[in-house]
């Protein structure tokens, strides 16, 4: 039992990047980006393609290089595509990001084929640091929780304590009144929307340096952000940490107990939650 805890926790590190970005998004602008998962996805086969140009030697410097395109990409379709979605009613955005999840989809499909593919990190994804005779921990997974834990902090820190993080949570709180006050709320939404790829980029890098990925592999990694979001509670980044957590290790639970129950254990898991506290576990906090 200790082992199946602690291989959800590790699990659960990697469920936490793929729930950051949507739990920043909804926390400073109320949307739910419903191509999340396919965006993950994209920023595998974004590494993939790049590490095809430059060799297996550099799948770390490919990664790296990607994340300022992210920025730049995130920043761009927020600035010139979903602000416009914005407003009272949440349909706009969900129609214009599930339209956006379909075109990814086909646009993968097409240049990649829907041929599962991996990142090669020369053999790190299979090393791995024993604990007596019956427990070994995977270095790469390891790497994943510290990046995923390293992330929360700093987006915790980030709008608890600096200048950036008061603009988010003054839009977030009431956009006319910050607007009064002198912040552009469409350049705010969209260093918040670059910020989100970011992390969503980092996601797919590792999701694809941890595992294969193809293109039809969007909506399920969407429906893990969602319900370690959901279990946290909405905008709440130590609660996405802990949702991640509780998802990544009922999922495993279910795995020993029968290889088909897992994801199955984590959708009862979410339900639950979402039946007897639609806050979540962990609602929002701002410090």
């Amino acid at each position: 039992m200790l082992e199946t805890i602690v291989q959800g926790v590790l699990l659960g590190g990697l469920y936490t990047l793929f729930a950051l970005g949507q739990s920043l998004m909804f926390g400073v602008m109320r949307l739910t980006n419903t191509a999340q998962g396919d965006f993950i996805i994209l920023g595998a086969f974004a590494v993939i393609a790049g590490v095809s140009l430059t060799g297996d030697a550099m799948p770390w410097l490919v990664a790296l290089a990607v994340l300022p395109v992210a920025f730049g990409f995130g920043y761009a379709l927020q600035r010139y595509v979903l602000n416009g979605t914005l407003g009272k009613d949440p349909l706009p955005s969900l129609v214009v990001t599930f339209g956006l999840s379909i075109v990814i989809q086909n646009l993968l499909l097409e240049l990649f084929s829907a041929d599962p593919r991996a990142i090669e990190t020369g053999g790190l994804s299979t090393q791995g640091i024993a604990l007596g005779d019956a427990m070994s921990l995977g270095v790469l997974p390891l790497v994943v929780l510290a990046i995923a834990v390293v992330a929360t902090g700093a987006l915790q820190w980030l709008f608890a304590r600096t200048a950036l993080g008061r603009s988010f949570r003054a839009v977030s709180d009431d956009r006319e009144i910050a607007e009064l006050m002198g912040l552009n709320a469409k350049k705010v939404y969209a260093l918040a929307t670059a910020i989100a790829f970011v992390l969503i980029a980092i996601a797919g890098a590792l999701q694809g340096m941890r595992t294969t990925v193809s293109p039809s592999d969007g909506p399920l990694l969407l429906l893990f952000a969602f319900e370690a979001v959901i279990i946290g509670g909405m905008g709440s980044f130590w609660g996405t940490l802990a949702g991640a957590m509780i998802l990544g290790i009922t999922q495993q639970i279910g795995f020993r107990l029968d290889p088909g129950w897992g994801i199955w254990f984590g959708h009862i898991v979410f339900l639950v939650v979402l039946v007897l506290r639609p806050q979540g576990l962990f609602p929002k906090t701002r410090g």
